[in-house]
């Protein structure tokens, strides 16, 4: 049945636009994912205000909640959300116990206050708490947790086994480590519970010291005994072969790849604090280039082909792109409105919204219209 606006079967412009329903052939490049939410990452970074930060874990739940599927990783979001709530209680109670150098004029209570000796001048633990002292460290666990949320929102959208499939091949005998553990933990807790169930059958105590042992061995047998049959498999499909390259080239990737990983650390560096943002971009895309330049040379040794591999399409520059548009505008609009970015609590005042940086932060809301929906989003 032709539909509405489409003679001839051709498909509508409206339909061309819509997101498709997932599936192995559209998949979502896992790497886009990653660039979107350290992009978002970014831009929490560049702020202290949090009605901003609050913008940026919302933007990052609004998608987490359009374009999560029902796999197990997925699942991980709301874990990050209660690590960042925890890390915002440890870092009001480690204020309250250990003080804060942040003058303040409003006092709310005086704890008992521990003598130091003289070495120990400039720590104090306990004495006066002021409300200063409280917002300012409010201000600064959440913007540690809104990065752990962005982090938490690259876990759940990001497949973890197809992400280290698209590794690039100097790093593919680490992605083969991580995906062979991430195989076998699943099925050491499985040994375990089927042996605790066993013994409970058997009228057997399934606690204390004697049990774990008897437990533990049989565990660890089964676990030698799979590692022995994936490594037989691995040799036998040639996994651990090289390629020969020419000293020239090796020594040329060693260069490239450590000093793509220091600029790649001086630069971010330069982004998070608040002196380097002229600096710190040109660092990080130095090194950003240098390090994959290393990663391509690197890879020449590595004789393997790929299965299905993913590939990155228009959809996953749109999310990607997003991302990197949303860090460089909270970047950019930021140096024009830096007291609204970073607001002070000595006077105490109430921050405000600066709309360019809130604009910029609504453009991350983009994968959530143009990135594949879950198959799970669209059954009845």
């Amino acid at each position: 049945m032709t539909p509405l606006g489409a003679p001839g079967g051709t498909p509508a412009p409206a339909g061309r636009l819509r997101a498709p329903v997932a599936s192995r052939a559209n998949a979502l490049h896992p790497g886009a994912w990653w660039l979107w939410a350290l992009g978002l990452a970014v831009a929490a970074s560049r702020t202290g205000n949090p009605l901003l930060l609050g913008l940026v874990v919302g933007v990052a739940g609004y998608v987490v909640a359009a374009r999560r599927t029902d796999a197990p990783w997925a699942r991980s979001y709301g874990a990050f959300v209660k690590l960042g709530l925890a890390v915002v209680g440890i870092r009001l109670v480690f204020s309250l116990l250990l003080g804060s150098p942040v003058p303040g004029a409003h006092l709310l209570v005086t704890l008992p206050e521990v003598p130091l000796p003289d070495w120990a001048q400039g720590i104090r633990i306990g004495g006066r708490v002021t409300a200063e002292q409280l917002v300012f460290a409010l201000y600064d666990g959440l913007r540690l947790a809104a990065l752990l949320i962005c982090v938490g929102a690259a876990n759940a959208l990001a497949n973890p086994s197809r992400l280290l499939k698209s590794l690039p091949g100097a790093l593919y005998e680490v992605g083969v480590a991580v995906v062979v553990a991430m195989t076998f933990a699943p099925h050491l807790v499985q040994d375990v519970v089927r042996l605790r169930t066993a013994r409970r059958l058997r009228g057997r105590p399934t606690g204390g010291v004697r049990a774990l042992l008897r437990i533990g061995l049989p565990v660890l047998e089964g676990a030698l005994e799979r590692s022995v049959a994936v490594a037989a498999s691995m040799d036998a499909r040639g996994y651990g072969r090289t390629a020969r390259v020419p000293a020239a080239v090796r020594r040329t990737t060693h260069v490239l790849t450590l000093g793509g990983l220091l600029g790649v650390c001086a630069g971010s560096y330069g982004l998070l604090a608040a002196q380097g943002a002229g600096y710190g971009l040109p660092l990080l895309v130095a090194g950003l280039l240098a390090a994959v330049a290393g990663l391509r040379l690197g890879g020449r040794r590595t004789v393997r082909t790929r299965y299905r591999p993913d590939r990155w399409g228009a959809r996953a520059w749109l999310v990607a792109g997003s991302g990197v548009a949303v860090a460089a505008l909270v970047t950019w609009s930021g140096a024009a409105v830096p007291g609204a970015m970073r607001p002070g609590v000595v006077p105490l005042t109430a921050p405000e919204l600066p709309v360019w940086p809130a604009l910029s932060v609504l453009v991350g809301l983009l994968p959530a219209f143009v990135a594949p929906v879950p198959e799970e989003s669209v059954r009845p």
